[in-house]
């Protein structure tokens, strides 16, 4: 006989790292997660399997074959299948109370809204593009954006409202320019500029072949990934989302910080004045593992 769903019995082993009224304002809080893919899809797993009850998911593409050696909801059977549909059909399997609901490329129509009803988002997508419209109207709505850095290590950072958005702290080339009006310039310097933030602030390099990094970097293959980074990251988020909503400290700020696994340590952002001296050596080492 199959056994009925019982929200409590769910959560039960939830309390004593929540309380029962903490795991009450989970049941009734919204996230958005806008990437459902690698750190997207993670962040949702641990947000439903903790008892969130409601979910905004968003993202343009299906699963693909690739996509499976680090996307959590990505399977055999969920190849091919838009990903924000296949994750909300999965998520019924895990807690078929929770309510989902699910959008398309069309997200970006819905925006201001889908943000007002959100206490928290959460940003999974690699396109600039839209991690500026997050942003700006995350800013303008007063809502707090959970990101993470393009880097080979497990990384987190929290903007809140009155915080400087990436954009403007990693000084891309972006600001006053409509997020669907960049051109192929702006995206390579904010993409260089992040990648400059992750190389001066962690030991990322060490641990990457940086003969395909400077591929990447120079647009020749796509963006290496590895299931324990993605995942880590994506479990990162989802303890913010949840400090977030249960309004405690966050663990991280608006620069953030990086997990390096292979040393037990946590990396955060240097001194400005020596990362200033720093900047030009490290944007010349970008320049030669890109080949030009």
């Amino acid at each position: 006989m199959t056994k009925k769903f019982d929200y409590n019995e769910f959560t039960n082993r939830n309390i004593g790292f929540v309380t029962h009224e903490e795991q009450e304002a989970l049941k009734n809080a919204t996230v958005f997660v806008c990437g459902n893919g690698g750190m997207g899809g993670a962040c949702v797993m641990g947000l439903v399997r903790a008892g969130i009850g409601n979910l905004i998911l968003a993202d343009l593409d299906g699963f693909e074959v690739s996509n499976m050696n680090r996307q959590l909801f990505a399977y055999m059977h969920t190849v091919d299948k838009h990903k924000s549909d296949a994750t909300k059909e999965i998520c019924l399997t895990i807690n078929p109370e929770i309510n989902i609901t699910v959008h398309h490329a069309n997200w970006t129509d819905h925006v201001e809204e889908i943000i007002e009803k959100s206490d928290i988002v959460v940003n999974g997508t690699d396109d600039l593009g839209a991690s500026l419209l997050l942003y700006r109207i995350a800013k303008a709505k007063g809502k707090t954006v959970i990101d993470a850095y393009a880097s080979p290590l497990p990384s987190i950072y929290v903007t809140k409202a009155g915080d400087l958005m990436p954009e403007e702290r990693m000084e891309y080339p972006t600001l006053g320019t409509e997020w669907n009006a960049l051109n192929d310039d702006q995206r390579s310097e904010a993409f260089l500029r992040e990648a400059e933030h992750v190389i001066l602030h962690s030991s990322s390099r060490k641990y990457i072949d940086l003969d395909l990094a400077g591929e990447v970097a120079a647009g020749k293959r796509s963006r290496m990934s590895f299931a324990p980074m993605v995942i880590s990251t994506g479990m990162l988020m989802t303890y913010e989302a949840v400090a977030g909503i249960l309004k405690k400290p966050h663990g991280a700020d608006y620069q953030g910080w990086f997990f390096n696994p292979y040393e037990g340590e946590i990396e955060k952002p240097r001194n400005p004045v020596f990362a200033a001296m720093l900047r030009p050596i490290v944007r010349r080492f970008l320049t030669k593992i890109m080949g030009e």
